[in-house]
């Protein structure tokens, strides 16, 4: 039987650079070889947006139209919304009973976020709960593979530990998922940051027009040490040539460009230059695809309500098997 992939996000908006090379990528790739399930987390985005719901229709067309533009082929993947899928909240709901408060206080990526979000009021519930509900998101889909960026790798093993302890507790009805990373850890920040994150405002957004990825670029953070271009430079830790490693694809050009670097032959100009003609080239195709896809927003949802009705299907067919090994499955009506 064919093996399955769980993945997604949270449409809080368009995604970037940072979500095509943590997950997109692999996804686009992966596609032909497995059952792929792209889950748009719209629940878990309400911890971010519950005082303006209203925004999460839009954010979710966004986000499945950055999905098209990548390459994912409607036909091979299913795109689907995570609150019509209601057997997704009954399974956190059981999840909870499985995970204690210490664990979710001790979770790096969620303390990461918090710290990021600045809650002022106090953390939402919803919030701490994040890790269980995402469990609930990958095994309800028997999920064998989950492509992910590496600051997300400890919401899976809070996903292995809920399923082992499912698994022992009633019957081996749920399967442990493996994360999968992309092609590097992380990509750094614009603003030279150790990640690209929409609240810290360094990213570069797949649908960005030439302009404005221009601007970004030639803003980028390059090595503080080197007051004028004739001083010899760093390249390592520097995101002008970790973003050239990545999108380049003249690795000629790339290796002479280092070399000059370090020599103190090339100035900041010329390399960001350059990159943002790699870049520019890179993301065309995405934006054409992008635009086609928008200038048709029924055909955009035809697909999410088709992938979402699919999606269903094995969503209510594993809880059916999950209430069965709790012995939920009353027979009272």
């Amino acid at each position: 039987m064919i093996k399955r992939i769980l993945t997604g996000d949270r449409p809080t908006g368009p995604l970037h650079l940072g979500h095509y090379v943590g997950s997109l990528q692999n996804r686009v790739r992966l596609q032909d070889e497995y059952d792929t399930y792209v889950l748009i987390a719209d629940v878990q985005a309400l911890t971010d947006n519950f005082e303006h719901p209203e925004k999460l229709e839009a954010n979710i067309l966004e986000v499945a139209l950055d999905y098209l533009a990548v390459g994912l082929n409607p036909e091979k993947v299913k795109i689907v919304v995570q609150s019509m899928v209601p057997e997704l909240t009954e399974l956190t709901i059981y999840f909870m009973n499985l995970v204690t408060v210490a664990t979710l206080e001790r979770n790096p990526t969620v303390k990461e976020e918090i710290k990021q979000r600045n809650f002022v009021k106090g953390v939402p519930v919803g919030f701490w709960s994040y890790p269980i509900s995402q469990a609930a998101d990958i095994t309800i889909f028997k999920a064998e593979l989950v492509p992910v960026g590496e600051d997300q790798l400890p919401m899976i093993e809070q996903a292995r530990e809920i399923v082992r302890r499912f698994n022992s507790l009633y019957a081996k009805v749920l399967v442990e998922p493996r994360a999968m990373l992309g092609q590097m850890a992380r990509l750094p920040g614009t603003d030279g940051g150790a990640k690209m994150s929409k609240s810290l405002g360094n990213c570069i957004y797949l649908g960005d027009p030439p302009e404005a990825v221009r601007k970004r670029v030639m803003s980028m953070f390059t090595d503080p040490t080197r007051i004028h271009p004739t001083d010899p430079g760093h390249v390592e830790g520097n995101p002008v040539f970790t973003y050239h490693d990545v999108f380049n694809p003249d690795k000629a050009e790339v290796d002479e460009l280092k070399e000059r670097y370090r020599k103190g032959t090339v100035g900041d100009v010329e390399v960001k230059q350059k990159l943002f003609a790699a870049l520019d080239a890179f993301l065309t195709p995405i934006r054409d695809r992008r635009a086609e896809f928008a200038a048709k927003p029924e055909r955009v949802r035809e697909i999410i309500r088709e992938g979402t009705r699919k999606g269903r299907v094995v969503a209510q067919s594993t809880m059916d098997e999950v209430r069965t090994a709790m012995k939920l499955n009353y027979k009272l009506a």
